[in-house]
């Protein structure tokens, strides 16, 4: 049975009004299946030319779009958690403003949501300047099992590759603001609230990695959310004991080695470049 789906996309003042019209672009007009509803979620204040962009995709948009306008920078979590609320349908898709859909994602995406699945994601591929210059793949484990094993000690999920079913979502709480990681305790809360959960291997969206992208995965401030979220799954009972030792020494000491080393092991562990 078809079902609809809301598009869920926060846009804050740090981003880039060409970089919000191709992400926009791409995840409606250019769908084989599109969207039945946009939610732009704005973050707080903008700069004018970032404003006057939201405005004109909402009025030339090919289906129905709302804008939520926080009046303060609130963080990537309670922005989606009030985006979420404002959102018309069951099923909710994921895009950031600075990246890129390929045409056929939700019409791969969606069946598997309606045959049954509540939360689906997809490979991504990374790009820097030139969207089709590949620099990496993120690749993520597709058998249900494994999914829920890897959410033990890394993201299972592209964040930006996800489709879900939001009564799930805001029945577990949503996002809270749990700044860097809020995602991450998300799919925790959602595998602990036995969500049936799934992955396709193909890339369906283009993530862009801007400049400084391996600085803002290390430092003291992502090793506090680390530990942070770390803590959450043990009291949550997610993880044992062990894994959270486990966790803290290997997650922990990736955030806190230098920029180069961090740099080699996510180009050889977590995005390897594959043709």
């Amino acid at each position: 049975m078809s079902e609809q789906l809301s598009l869920l996309l926060p846009v804050w003042a740090g981003d880039r009004p060409d970089f919000l019209t191709e992400a926009f672009r791409s995840s409606v007009d250019a769908q084989t299946r599109r969207p039945d509803q946009v939610v732009i979620v704005r973050d707080g204040p903008v700069p004018e030319p970032l404003a006057e962009t939201i405005a004109e995709l909402a009025k030339d948009s090919p289906v129905p779009v709302d804008v939520v306008e926080l009046e303060r920078n609130a963080g990537l979590g309670p922005a989606l958690d009030a985006g979420l609320a404002a959102c018309h349908h069951d099923v909710v898709a994921r895009m950031d403003a600075d990246d890129i859909s390929l045409p056929h994602r939700f019409a791969v995406q969606m069946p598997i949501i309606e045959s049954g699945v509540d939360i689906v994601g997809s490979g991504l591929v990374e790009f820097a300047d030139d969207a089709d210059e590949i620099v990496a793949t993120r690749a993520v484990p597709t058998d249900p099992a494994e999914i829920r094993r890897r959410a033990r000690f890394a993201t299972p999920f592209n964040h930006p590759t996800v489709v879900y079913r939001r009564p799930l979502v805001t029945g577990v709480g949503g996002y809270t603001d749990f700044a860097k990681m809020e995602d991450y305790l998300l799919w925790a809360k959602l595998i602990l609230a036995d969500a049936r959960v799934a992955n396709v291997a193909e890339p369906l969206v283009k993530y862009r990695v801007g400049a400084g992208a391996y600085a803002r995965r290390g430092g003291l401030e992502l090793l506090r959310a680390e530990i942070a979220v770390q803590r959450r799954f043990r009291e949550l009972g997610f993880t044992t004991r062990g894994q959270f030792v486990r966790n803290l020494v290997v997650r922990g000491g990736y955030r806190m080695v230098p920029e180069g080393l961090r740099r080699s092991a996510y180009r050889r562990v977590i995005a390897p470049y594959r043709r």
